[in-house]
This record gives C-alpha cells, structure tokens and sequence, in this order.
C-alpha cells in the first residue's frame, strides 16, 4: 500500500533503549527477517551464553513469557534482575586464533549442538545487536535448500571440510565449501591452492577419493558437491596429468585429458558381499570401540554418537529391537535383495543396515561406532549428512522406505490403477485396493509395519463421495485435543451507526486470514455492500494491514491485538484515512511540568472518496463521523450544529446494529432529530494534524476550508487526533482504550494445559473429520472443479508393529517450535478394536508397547534416546547411545516420549457384543 505518512517524532538519537524496547524490537526484527528468508540468506552464530544473558537481561521485568511468542524467547523462564550485557563474545565457539585448526581462517569447534552451545540469528538481528553491543566475532553462515525436494530451507552451520591431496607431488591441504557450490568451483580453488598455473589447470583431474579409493572422476562442472555426494572429512584427489602426449586423450569421456579409471571400490555382485566375513576389515568399517554398557545378555549393545547422531542412534536400536526384523536380518535375506530396483539402492542399505544388526546382536557388550552406516545412510540420503541434529522420525520414514524398497521381493510391478468406490461394499474395495499395492509392493517391511486406512471425500458443493483405501507406514498423531482456535477481534463501524465490540470466532488452526474474515463476516452479518479491514494494532499504532487472504493465522499470536473495520465497498476513487490518537503526556522537569504528546487507544480508519483533491473539511467531516458513536449522551443532548443527512442515514439512526454479537449503541438510541428528519450531530472542535509527504502537518483545525492536492500514487492519508483533556470528558474512550488480546488465558485454560493428553484423543485428533487446505484441493468428477472438500479417515487394516509418531514439532522456514505435551500412552492393553472400521473383522485389535524415541531439549538441539523392553527378560532398559542402564515400568512415559512403536498381542479373542472388547477405550479418559 502506498500512503501519504510521516514519522513526525524521532527515538531520542543514540539513546540507550530499555530492556523492553530492546526486546519487542528484536523481536519485531526476527519475526520479520524470518518471514522472507530465502536460499542465499545470511545467519549468524552467536555464543549461548551471551544470548541467555541477554535473554535475563531483557526479561527481567517479565512476569512470564509465552510459549507461542517468537522463536527468539518462546523458551525463556522467568528471570530475576540482570545487567546489560557487555560485547558480544563468540570465543568459546572457535578455536584458538593461533592454533592449527584455524590455518583456513576462523573455525568453529566440531561438536557444537545448537540450542545448548549457539543460537542462529537472522542477518538484520546479529547488525542491531552488534550496533548496540560491537564484540564478535562474525560468524556468519548461508541458509541453503535441503530435504529431498531441495524446497526446505536449512542454515549449512558446517559447510565440508574436505581434504585434498594433489598428486603427483604429495601435498595436501584442507579446505571449507559449501556442499551447494559446483565442482568447477572446487577445481578452481584447488588450483589456487596448490598453485596451479593455468596450463597444469588443464590437466587437472578432481577424482572422488573417498575411503582412499577412486569413486568417480568430476568432471561435471556445474553439478553441485551435494549432488556428487561428497562427504564430510572425505578425500579429494587432485590429479595432475603431466604427460605432453596426452597419453590419457583416448577416453572420450574424459575431462581435462584424464581418463575415468574403474572404481576401486568393492565389486557388488547379484549376491553381494559374504554377511558372515569377520575380522579386521568389518571393525574398521564399523569403528569398533572399547567403551563398555551394562549387561551381558544380547540385544544390550550401544552405539557411540558419532557428533550428534543420537537422532540415528535413538532410531537404529528401535529398529534392531523389533523382534521381526532380528529375525529375519539374523538369517540369509540375501535372495531378496531386489538389486535392479530403481527405487532402491542396488541392496547397500539393507546390506549396512543388516550387518549393523548381527553386529548390535551379537555377544559381548562393546559398543559400536556405526561409521560405516553414517556414511551410506549420507550418500543415499544427503539431507543426513554432516553433523547437524536431525529429526529421528524423518530418519526413520527413510529406513523404513528405503529398505522396503531394497527388499522388494516383486521384481517387475505394473501399476495398476483402482477404481472409485461407486457405491461398491467398502470390504470389496478395501481388499482391491491392498491386493493393487500387494502386487506391487511385497517386503518384510510390508509384511511387518504397512495398515491401511480408509480416506473418505465429500465435495461441498454436490455433495460427491469419494472412498479410498491407502496404505501407511506410521501414523502421525497431532497433539492439539483440537483443530481449531478462539480469536476475538474488536470491531468498528467506520459510519458512527454503531459502537465498537468485541467479536470472538472460531476458527481453523491452520486457517488462513481470509478463514478469519470469513467468519467475523458471519458473525456480524455482514452486508453485500460492506467488507472488513483486518489490521493489527501494537502500541496503539498500526502495526501491519492483513490484506493478503493468504497469510498463515499461524502468525498472529495470542497476545496479539487486532480490529476489523467495517467499511462500505466503493467503485469510486478512495483514500484510506488512518487516524491515530495522541494525548499530552505530563513529564516532571526541573521546576515546571513539561507536555508532550503520546499515542493513545486505538487508531481508526474510514473511506473518503475523491477526484484527485480533498478538502480540509471533508478529512473534519469523516472524523467526526467514525467518533460519533462514543460521544457521551449528555453532549448530544447539548448538541449546537445539526448536519442534514441522507434518508437511508436516518434509517438507520438508532437501528440494531447488523453485527449478531455487536451491542447498539444507547447514544444513538438517544440521538435528537429536527422536524425535517435531520440527525443532530455535536461537532466538538476536534484537533486534527494531517502528514503530508513531505513530513509537514497541516492543522486541520484552524483557518478556512482549504483543498489538499494529493499525489497520483496516495492510496491513504494519515490524520493524527490531539485530545485534550476536555475532549477526552466528551467522548467515551473506554472502547478505545480496552483493545482485547487475540485470546487470553484464564485460570482454568492454564490447569488444563497442564494436563495429561490421551493418546486415544490424539488417534482421534488425527480421525476427525476437517476440510482440506487450500494447497490441497480436491477436483471433483462431479463438479469437474478443484473443490475444498471434508476429508475423513478412517482405520481399516491394523500391521503386526504400529508405529505411531507423536508430531511434537512444527516448521515455518527458520522458525521452530515444540510441543512439550504429556501424552499419557498404553505401555500394556492398547485397544484399537472399536477403532476399526472394517465390520468384517472379527479379532480384537490390542497391542503393547515394546518401543520408544525420546526427545529433551528444544528444536535444533536437544538429545534422543529410546527406552526399549527386551521380550526375553521382560525388562525395560534406556539406551543413550552408548549407556545402557534398565528403568523401572513407570519410568518409561514422559513428556519426551516422540515415536512410539507397539507390537499386536495374539490374543485369540473374537470380538463379541456388536463389536464392543473387554478393556476398549470408552471415553479418553482412562488408559491403562
């Protein structure tokens, strides 16, 4: 929007800002940066000690903070008084200046986890810290694309370190580069750094050296380093061909006059490698380790954190420990590797994966270094690579795919395409649909961790049922007992035919702002000719207009204030008045009081129509009319001027206001007309400033009427309102001054928060019909058009293992959040019969827990580690990587609890009584 604005006070120059000031603008300034990060963005590092410092330092006023506030203090506790403050001091970040490891400049230490050590603030935070605080030093990293569809956004925290080794000299150097960079880029700087004039330049080769072995020769020079799989530490060989002959020119394929020699890697056959070799080979592969864990029975065999691969490790034992998987892994798999499978990877992970297995099964109680594992799991998946935390869930879909894909036993799978349900029994398709993804998809991992689910679609508008059956690997749990949230939102009439009034709406929790307007527009029976105007209001001024139908409501927070204005819909041409309040302030000097005029309330805004020019008169006349509800009766009664109004004005003076939880106003009720039907109005000399563009106000209350040109490219104008004192006795500024919060807890809401949250309300959280978002429209065949359809899902075919993800975190680009919900789970007696939707079945569904992940800590940081129950002792034991040490039952559920993994209790039970078990979840609220 462009409008006709000034700031006509500065801040007070090179003031020193107050701890609250300090906070609400960084504060303002992240949420900002965050909003439009983008691939190429800078980041910077800064020491955790000095921000929590900082963080005491300008919460030390605070009686609380939420949890839903900005990433910068969403976890911050109360603190007591704390000074400023002094320089920014990174040291403890980076190696000594002077010693070896900074022969590449300044270099952070290796084992840094951020959240504990660092935290990543976005450019435009670290120049407003470093303007007030100076100190350093600048750590700054670049935020590249990540995950497998490179759509995610991820700051590279650790860009490769690769060592390179130039032959035929011998040299060797290390170097630091971006895995986003090309390998013309690293050709260029190996060059530089062994001095490489131009002609040897072009008889460089860059060979993947890799395990000291030649991989491949790089010779694409616009591929990416993370698209050649290029590892953390790895060797790079740099070879130089000074043969003048070209003696390497007869492979065409060559770059740079050197030939593409085989790899030396070892040869995979059909069969692959022997699963039962051992010696001195498979220890070095897996860094075998001398550190020891408690117990000597099987299966109680840790795994070192390789620098933070607690997210793998946590994942990996879960994985080991389901009874289905030992088996099978612990006996000759090798015939149904599907070695041609483009989907997989030719066998190498289910091979690693396997071995690992034996190895964590085997006798004795030395923990393993799964280095080997690291790095196939890194080649074939980059978004693992390096040593930043990751998330265990993701690495587990991973695994859980991609040795699905591995050990497809179906070699050649023709897709088939199911039909629509049409009205058929829902047992014949369901068993259409699994025989469909059957012929297709046929592994231990199906065997063991795939259900289906039923997907139910019905269009809006025609009504169009669309059935579904859908396979699934895990179930992904919200952790909200809803879906939905309660906004309260003041409303004002931009007319002066009503007073203000809070309207609060429900809405979707991941609705968009049009959701909202949606439904005050309801709620206040909005008319045709009428829209609303979503604004929020910070400090009593505006701080942004929502008109973008599009924005996430994800960023307007509890605490947040917002007005909608209601204005009449005009073809004509318009300017937006913003009207901000200001009153005069006493400040004590020396010997007398001084006065100055502060913001106040909250700002309004109206409509004037205009050619190209307004009148002083018209900016008076509009103002007049949005203060007109809140005079006081007495000053209408007192009212001097009476002003003509149209006859749809007077019909509706003093009418019930359109807005269903809007009050009518009783001062309107007691408006004074004339004979003539004229509405009797007090213009009380209101003290108007008008900013121009050129930052000069116009007093708009003095002098003749006078025209006001404006600019082709004004879209609004702003009016600053000075109220005096006996201004402020005339009208009713209690509806300006009590601007309601988004949403304010009570009492009751905060104990409630506090409670335990069922699994079974989460199961039905995430079974709970709702409409699908706007991203994700479903084209209906009906209606032949993209329709936003109810969606209903429904179990229908139960696995062996249920996994079940508790979704404890939320993403929005560098922004992180979690949940830190109790979600109090079965360990015995999981009954999910009733849950079923498959009347044909006749077996109760119960099933026990067997397995978990943990997670402490915050986003980006933190520590995993899995509890885990062996079946042959029946005893429960917490794995942290390489500690091993057994817990009592109850020990086992925690707020920390993330990935829950269950196993089917055979029973033998059929299901009695119209489908009713014996210990069935009946009401949420008990589990046992």
């Amino acid at each position: 929007m462009t409008e006709v604005r000034v700031a006509c006070n500065n801040s007070s120059g090179g003031a020193q800002l107050t701890p609250e000031e300090e906070r609400v603008l960084i504060r303002d300034i992240a949420i900002t940066s965050e909003s439009k990060s983008k691939e190429g963005d800078s980041f910077y590092l800064i020491t955790q000690r000095w921000w929590q410092h900082w963080i005491d330092y300008v919460n030390q006023d605070k009686t609380y903070v939420t949890n839903d506030g900005s990433f910068m203090l969403e976890n911050c506790d109360t603190v007591s008084s704390s000074k400023r403050p002094a320089s920014i001091d990174n040291s403890d970040l980076i190696y000594d200046v002077n010693s070896e490891e900074s022969n590449a400049g300044i270099e952070i230490h290796d084992t840094l986890l951020e959240g504990r050590d660092y935290v990543l603030l976005p450019q435009e935070v670290w120049n407003q810290f470093y303007s007030w605080y100076g100190g350093g030093p600048a750590l700054a990293r670049k935020v590249i694309s990540s995950g497998l569809s490179q759509t995610e956004f991820a700051v590279e925290v650790y860009p490769l370190h690769l060592q390179l080794l130039v032959m035929p000299k011998g040299d060797r150097c290390a170097i630091r580069i971006s895995k986003k960079e090309t390998i013309g880029e690293l050709h260029k700087r190996a060059c530089e750094f062994f001095d490489l004039n131009l002609e040897q330049a072009r008889l460089v080769c860059i060979w993947d050296y890799y395990g000291h072995r030649k991989h491949a020769l790089m010779n694409d020079m616009e591929k990416t380093l993370d698209d050649a799989n290029l590892q953390m530490d790895q060797d790079i060989l740099v070879e130089v061909n000074n043969n003048a002959n070209g003696g390497l020119s007869a492979s065409k394929g060559a770059s740079r006059g050197c030939s593409a020699e085989p790899s030396q890697s070892p040869n995979l056959t059909s069969q692959g490698p022997n699963l039962t070799s051992q010696g001195r080979e498979l220890d070095n592969a897996y860094g075998t380790s001398t550190v020891t864990t408690r117990g000597s029975s099987s299966g109680l065999i840790g795994l070192q954190n390789l620098g933070n691969t607690c997210f793998m490790n946590s994942a990996i034992q879960c994985l080991v420990h389901t009874a289905e998987f030992a088996e099978y892994f612990r006996e000759d798999y090798r015939p149904e590797i599907n070695w041609q499978n483009p989907l997989g990877m030719v066998g190498e992970l289910a091979l690693t994966f396997g071995e690992l297995l034996r190895r964590l099964w085997a006798p004795g109680r030395t923990a393993i270094a799964p280095r080997q594992f690291k790095m196939k799991l890194a080649r074939f998946a980059p978004q693992f690579s390096g040593y930043n935390q990751h998330d265990s869930q993701e690495l587990l879909a991973f695994l859980l795919d991609g040795l699905h894909e591995d050990l497809n036993r179906v070699k050649h799978n023709p897709y088939k395409k199911s039909k629509d349900a049409d009205g058929r029994p829902d047992e014949e398709v369901a068993d259409e649909y699994w025989a469909n993804h059957i012929a297709r998809n046929d592994s231990i991992i199906v065997d063991v961790c795939q259900g289906q689910y039923k997907s139910t679609l019905v269009c809006p508008e025609c009504n169009k049922i669309s059935v579904t059956f859908d396979p699934f690997m895990y179930l992904s749990l919200p952790l909200q007992s809803t879906t939905t949230r309660s906004m309260t939102v003041m409303v004002f009439t931009c007319d002066g035919n009503a007073l203000p009034c809070a309207c609060t709406v429900t809405v979707p929790k991941q609705g968009r702002c049009r959701d909202l307007i949606n439904a005050l527009s309801c709620a206040c029976s909005l008319k045709n000719s009428d829209e609303l105007k979503l604004a929020e209001v910070r400090n009593h001024l505006f701080e942004r207009f929502l008109e973008d139908p599009l924005i996430s409501l994800s960023t307007i927070k509890d605490d947040d204030h917002l007005v909608a204005y209601k204005i009449a819909k005009s073809l004509k041409k318009t300017l937006l008045l913003r009207l901000i309040h200001r009153c005069q302030e006493q400040e004590t000097g020396d010997t007398k009081a001084a006065q100055k005029l502060k913001p106040f309330g909250t700002p309004l805004v109206s409509l004037i129509s205009h050619d190209g020019v307004i009148t002083t008169g018209d900016i008076q006349k509009v103002a007049h009319t949005v203060l007109s509800p809140l005079l006081r009766s007495e000053s209408m009664r007192q009212a001097d001027i009476a002003e003509p109004c149209s006859s749809l004005e007077a019909s509706n003076i003093g009418r019930n206001s359109s807005y269903g939880e809007v009050c009518t106003s009783p001062v309107l009720d007691s408006m004074n007309k004339d004979s003539s039907g004229s509405r009797v109005v007090t213009l009380l000399k209101l003290w108007l400033q008008l900013v121009e563009e050129s930052n000069a106000c116009i007093d708009l209350s003095v002098g003749e009427d006078k025209a006001i040109k404006l600019s082709s490219t004004s879209t609004s104008i702003l009016v600053y309102a000075d109220w005096s004192q006996e201004l402020l006795e005339k009208y009713n500024i209690h509806y300006l001054e009590n601007l309601p919060e988004v949403f304010k807890y009570g009492p009751v809401n905060k104990k409630a928060r506090t409670e335990p949250l069922s699994l079974y309300t989460c199961l039905e959280g995430f079974l709970h019909e709702e409409p699908l978002v706007p991203e994700d429209m479903w084209y209906c065949p009906k209606c032949k058009e993209q329709r936003q359809a109810s969606k209903k899902l429904d179990l229908w075919r139960l696995p062996e293992v249920l996994v079940i993800h508790l979704k404890r975190f939320s993403y929005s680009r560098s922004m992180k959040h979690k949940l830190e919900t109790l979600v109090n789970f079965p360990i015995r007696d999981f009954e999910l019969t009733n849950y079923i939707a498959n009347k044909n079945n006749t077996q109760r569904q119960l099933y026990e827990l067997y397995a978990l992940t943990n997670h402490y800590g915050g986003m980006g940081s933190g520590h995993y580690t899995a509890h885990i129950k062996l079946l042959d002792e029946n005893r429960w034991y917490n794995f942290d990587d390489t500690h091993i040490s057994p817990i009592n039952e109850e020990d086992v559920k925690s707020a920390a609890a993330y990935v829950l993994f269950y196993r089917r209790v055979k029973t033998g039970d059929a299901i009695s009584n119209g489908g009713n078990s014996g210990t069935g979840h009946n009401n949420g609220s008990s589990l046992k």
